[in-house]
């Protein structure tokens, strides 16, 4: 991995000049996620005019605006759409699209799906916050069941996604989940899953101590970060423990792992073949 100081960042891959201080509240896992972006860019050398960063609506929405990137601010729920039409206009380009869990899942949990079934080469970073940070604090379709929101005050009564057992489903090439604490390990995921093949997923858990924490017991952010640093365990380790110990676990690791190519790898041989049979 090529090393790099603090200036470099700022300088060279962020609009430090035009888009700061930036809206996330203290505590916030997004800022964490936008340095792993930038160090994982940085690392595989690429060349900031053959990257786009496709954002949605939300505060995980707000990181397209920092980097100096291509970048797209689209939708409510409709990210997956401009970048799948970004990748098959221009397949050269490394599409990066960032999502909330509720931009994701909720309005654009259709788009999601289908992204993942035809697995177009686009790297899908959803931050896992449990809630609608930007929007008030409604319950999101990965909130805790039990849990407070303002809308459901008695407690989310909906049982909830599991965002890499809903990607594996769909077909996605590659399904991971990392958090903001674990920084290193999110790092070396980010990385693997812009330069492979095909629809590559990572779940981010991020909290929000603003519109979930303070309002589900969590005194401060600090002690969110404690219950990841307690209850996140390896993958490997997880599926070792018996089921009555699982409970409560959060799994984090590499899920799946394929090299199928993508849809627009598959799209260029069949252009290629109909050309070839028109000449």
């Amino acid at each position: 991995m090529s090393e790099f100081t603090g200036n470099e960042i700022i300088h060279q891959y962020l609009r430090h000049n035009k888009k700061f201080p930036h809206v996330l509240c203290p505590g916030c896992g997004h800022g964490i996620v936008l340095g792993s972006l930038i160090r994982s860019v940085h690392s595989l050398a690429l060349a900031k005019d053959d990257v786009v960063l496709v954002a949605g609506i939300g505060c995980s929405g707000r990181l397209a605006v920092y980097v100096d990137f291509n970048t797209v601010h689209t939708t409510h729920g409709r990210a997956l759409t401009f970048a799948t039409g970004i990748k098959m206009a221009n397949p050269k380009l490394k599409v990066i699209c960032i999502m909330g869990d509720g931009d994701a899942l909720s309005i654009g949990g259709n788009h999601l799906i289908h992204a993942a079934r035809r697995n177009i080469g686009i790297t899908a970073l959803i931050l896992n916050n449990n809630i609608y940070g930007m929007t008030g604090g409604q319950c999101s379709p990965t909130t805790p069941e039990g849990s407070w929101s303002m809308t459901s005050p008695f407690g989310q009564m909906e049982k909830s996604f599991d965002i890499v057992e809903l990607g594996a489903a769909a077909g996605a090439n590659f399904v991971a989940r990392g958090t903001v604490f674990h920084i290193h390990n999110l790092d070396r995921m980010v990385s693997k899953a812009i330069e492979r093949p095909g629809f590559n997923l990572v779940e981010i858990v991020s909290p929000c101590h603003t519109q979930f924490g303070r309002k589900n017991k969590y005194k401060s952010p600090v002690d969110m970060y404690r219950w990841i640093k307690k209850n996140a365990t390896p993958l490997e380790r997880y599926n070792e423990l018996p089921e009555d110990q699982r409970a409560g676990r959060l799994p984090l690791g590499v899920f799946v792992e394929r090299d199928a190519p993508g849809l627009e790898e598959r799209y260029q041989v069949l252009k290629e073949k109909l050309m070839e049979g028109a000449s």
